[in-house]
């Protein structure tokens, strides 16, 4: 049974006992070592820090949703199509929006290949995906789950 002090804090998806593992973790101290400073097992330290990167990834993949359903431009682009055809399609939509994008097609390319690398097979999409980019350039991939 948890204690009451990890009770989930309504202003983040990280429990107060969490926050304190990482920032301990972060400065480097072993499980072992939280366990004992605060009381505990060092398999209970690993469930907490488990738990509280479940909790981000969680967080990271809610903020990349919604900024996805706020993206001005979003295009289907098929299995198959080439890496380098995408900015084309990317800039064509934004035309149609009357909207100058602050990125080149090289900057969309290499987003594209850093975000959703397993995306690709060479210079080919291995299958469809939907592609948003944002009126600040960050080009964000639906559903790859690349992150995990």
């Amino acid at each position: 049974m948890p204690d009451i002090e990890d009770e989930e804090n309504l202003d983040s998806f990280l429990t107060k006992r969490q926050i304190e593992v990482l920032q301990m973790r972060l400065s480097g101290l072993p499980q072992q070592e939280i366990a004992e400073t605060l009381g505990t097992t060092r398999s209970n330290i690993s469930i907490l820090e488990k738990r509280a990167y479940q909790n981000i990834a969680r967080a990271e993949r809610t903020l990349e949703q919604w900024m996805m359903l706020r993206a001005p431009i979003s295009i289907q682009a098929k299995a198959g199509t080439d890496v380098f055809e995408m900015p084309r399609e990317i800039f064509a939509a934004a035309d149609e929006k009357h909207m100058r994008l602050p990125i080149t097609s090289l900057d969309i390319v290499v987003q594209l290949r850093k975000k959703a690398p397993r995306l690709f097979r060479k210079r080919s999409l291995s299958r469809d995906a939907r592609i948003f980019v944002t009126e600040e350039g960050e080009v964000l991939v639906d559903g790859m789950d690349e992150k995990q």
